[in-house]
C-alpha cells in the first residue's frame, strides 16, 4: 500500500474524545496507534490522518497559540461511500454541522464534477467536508461576462 503525499496531523484537546468522534461517528478505522504518547494513525478508504493530544512541549510544534476551533481556515474533504449514513451518525453524535448534506457539481474544464456533502466540525473545530462522490457529466456552456 502506498502512502498518500500528505497526511495531516491534527492536535486536538482530549484524544478519547476525538478518537471516538473519528472511529465511531465518522467511520474511521485505526491503523495503528501509540495510547502511551495519545497519538492514532486512522484510515478511511483512501483518507488518512493522524490525531495527537500533545503530551510533551518539546515534541509539539505550533505556528501560535492552539485555541479553539483549531485549524481555522481549513476543512479536510474526506471521501466516503454513504454520505447520508455518515451524516445520521453525525446528527445522533448532535455534532456541530456547518452545512447540511446537499448535492453540489463542481465545473472542472469540460466537465462537472458532482458530490453528496457536508460539513461538520469535530470536538476541537476542526472541519470535515464529508464527500459521496457522484460522477461527471459535461460543463453547461458558460454565458460571456
Amino acid at each position: 500500500m502506498t502512502r498518500p503525499a500528505i497526511v495531516p496531523e491534527l492536535y486536538v484537546s482530549d484524544f478519547t474524545r476525538s478518537l471516538t468522534f473519528y472511529t465511531v461517528v465518522i467511520g474511521f478505522e485505526v491503523r495503528y496507534a501509540r495510547p502511551e504518547e495519545r497519538f492514532v494513525y486512522l484510515r478511511l478508504g483512501a483518507a488518512e490522518l493522524m490525531l495527537e493530544q500533545p503530551t510533551l512541549p518539546e515534541r509539539t510544534f505550533l505556528a501560535g497559540e492552539l485555541v479553539f476551533p483549531y485549524g481555522r481556515g481549513m476543512n479536510l474533504s474526506v471521501p466516503v461511500n454513504d454520505a447520508d449514513a455518515v451524516y445520521e451518525r453525525v446528527k445522533q453524535a448532535n455534532a456541530s454541522v456547518l452545512l447540511p448534506p446537499e448535492e453540489r457539481w463542481y465545473r472542472q474544464d469540460a466537465q462537472e464534477a458532482g458530490n453528496r456533502q457536508f460539513v461538520v466540525a469535530d470536538p476541537d473545530g476542526y472541519l470535515l467536508r464529508i464527500v459521496q462522490p457522484l460522477g461527471t457529466r459535461p460543463s453547461l456552456p458558460r454565458l460571456p461576462a
